[in-house]
């Protein structure tokens, strides 16, 4: 399967020309082949966590549509990254998926906020898991600092996901954690990991270094420092091989995980 991935340039509170950037990246990835396309976090506003009150997307409703639309339209699946989203007066950093038929198929608010970012002080944390199906494919999706928690991301491996799509904006000064964690994240539950990363202006501090990673821990593709889409193929029939040959899920002994150390 071909996967279209978007290491985008967003604008730092600039959302017309953001949605403009991302329709013509999900458009030439189509055009390239693509069958799933993912974008990075928080892709509509940024970090302009200041100015959610007139940037974030009431409901959810405009990145909806956009993305249903042109999902139906191309006959591709969408992995939307996340926007950031106005419901009922709070603000919440939410990740829609649409299938090839322009069928919402997950949505997921992020659950950890990340403190350094000051995510806790304007957003609301999610509680829900984010298990997906695009066609025959079993997937789940985080967003970004999830990935310093291996127990969220195995309870989606656990429920079934063949592949763990990690939208992000993850910084410059720390990309070498995002590289470490994101291999470890692909060994230990044995399946593939799509993580796209934004890129920026030197200001901003992002510098991409998007991954796909396989089951066994290799890279097949690694962004660079700009603006790029990449298509990689990905077979995703090497998880049950690898699940197989080292079957860590039938020697988990989760009665043991769940002891309780007291001083």
């Amino acid at each position: 399967m071909k996967i279209g991935c978007i290491q985008l340039n967003v604008g730092f509170g600039k959302v017309e020309e953001n949605y403009e950037r991302a329709e013509k990246f999900i458009r030439k990835a189509a055009a390239q082949g693509a069958e799933i396309i993912v974008l990075p976090e928080m892709w509509n506003s940024g970090y302009a966590l200041e100015k959610l009150e007139e940037l974030a997307d009431i409901n959810g409703e405009r990145t909806q549509k956009f993305l249903s639309q042109l999902a139906e339209e191309l006959g591709v699946h969408i992995v939307g990254g996340s926007v950031s989203v106005k419901r009922d007066d709070k603000f919440y950093n939410v990740m829609y998926t649409f299938d090839n038929t322009g069928r919402l198929v997950g949505e997921y608010s992020k659950a950890h906020l990340f403190r350094l970012m000051d995510e806790h002080l304007y957003l609301e944390a999610g509680s829900e898991m984010n298990r997906f199906q695009l066609g025959d494919l079993e997937a789940g999706g985080v967003i970004c600092y999830d990935i310093r928690f291996p127990e969220w991301l195995r309870s989606h491996a656990l429920a079934g996901a063949k592949v763990l799509f990690v939208p992000a904006q993850w910084p410059t000064p720390r990309i070498d954690h995002w590289k470490t964690l994101l291999q470890a994240r692909a060994i230990e539950n044995q399946c593939f990991v799509i993580a796209v990363n934004r890129i920026a202006n030197k200001k901003e501090n992002f510098n991409g270094q998007s991954m796909v990673i396989q089951p066994w821990g290799e890279l097949l593709w690694t962004g660079g420092d700009d603006e790029e889409l990449a298509i990689i193929d990905v077979d995703f029939s090497i998880v049950d091989e690898v699940r197989t040959r080292i079957p860590v899920y039938e020697d988990r002994r989760p009665e043991l995980y769940q002891t309780v150390v007291k001083d």
